[in-house]
Parts: C-alpha cells; structure tokens; sequence
C-alpha cells in the first residue's frame, strides 16, 4: 500500500486484530505502534477510553509536530530553493504615498437637474422643441455625482454666457452611502 493510499474502517478494525493477536496484549499495548486514525476507532469500539490510548494518541501528536518543526527536508541535487530579491525602482509606495499621486487621476463629473420616468412610447414621440418635465423646482439645488456618487449640491448660475454650478453643501461620505 502507497504512502498516500487511504485506507477503509474495515481494514483499520482488521489491522487492530491482527496486531492484538500478535501481541496477545489489548488495544493499549498496540496504540503506539498503530496510527491515530488507527487507535481512535479500536476505543470507540469497546466503549470506553483509557488512559493509556490517550497517552499513546497524545505522544503521536507530539512526534508528528515534532516532525513538522524539525530542519527541512534536504532537497534534490540541481534543486535550489527561491530567492526573493528588492524589486527595483524608487522609495516604498508608503514612503511617498500621499494626495499628491491622485492629482491626475481624472472622474466623471455629472450635474443632475432632475429626473423624470417616461415610457420607450413617449420617448420615441419626442421631437424638436418638446419639453420634459423635471421632479424638481427652478431653484432647487442639483445634484453632483463623482463617478456616480453623489458628493455635492450646488446651484445653477450663468456666468459669461455659459451655465455654471456653484457648490452650495457637500454631502457626507454617511449621507451619500
């Protein structure tokens, strides 16, 4: 049987007999020797556990931790293990990170006057010179979406013959969740 075969509940119980057998002892003097998987089962069956499967089962334990925190297995000949070397470039991201990198960093700005609901029939009806009414008032503030959120309210001005918002309320980062 392979190392990374498994093994079936019959065949463990099987395996407990015959090492019982061997032995002429019960299934404490055989827990040392058999696996945890092994020795678990073999209690579970008599209905009880003593004191000495729980030593055994606990130096097992012990000897596979052992194992783990133990030097590293040598590896194969032409084998070499990875290094990691300093990526190259300037300071660490953290060093000089800071509001200045997100100068150039362009956002859709979009002023709304208001919103309306229209069915596809009106919507194809529509021509030169038709009007949609808004849900808003002249006069209301707009709203001011940043990459779809909204983060400001402003109202409309004309400046120099073109339209303009000027910001009127900032919305909090709570408010605008």
């Amino acid at each position: 049987m392979a190392d990374g075969d498994l093994i079936g509940q019959n065949e463990i119980e099987r395996m407990l007999a015959e090492a019982q057998k061997a032995s002429g002892g019960d299934a404490a003097t055989v827990a040392p020797a058999a696996s945890p998987a092994a020795a678990a089962p073999a209690a579970q069956q008599s209905g009880h556990v003593d004191q000495a499967s729980i030593d055994a089962l606990l130096n097992q334990a012990q000897a596979a931790l052992g194992e783990i925190d133990g030097p590293p297995t040598p590896l194969p000949a032409g084998v070499t293990p990875f290094e990691f070397k300093p990526l190259p470039g300037g300071k660490a991201a953290n060093e000089s990170a800071g509001l200045d990198m997100l100068n150039d960093v362009q956002l859709d700005l979009k002023i709304e006057l208001g919103r309306t609901q229209m069915n596809l029939e009106e919507v194809l009806r529509l021509n030169d010179g038709a009007v949609i009414t808004l849900d808003k008032l002249a006069g209301d503030p707009v709203d001011i979406y940043a990459n779809g959120r909204l983060i400001a309210r402003g109202e409309v001005l004309v400046l120099n013959d073109n339209f303009c918002v000027r910001i009127a309320e900032l919305v909090a980062a709570e408010a605008a969740a």
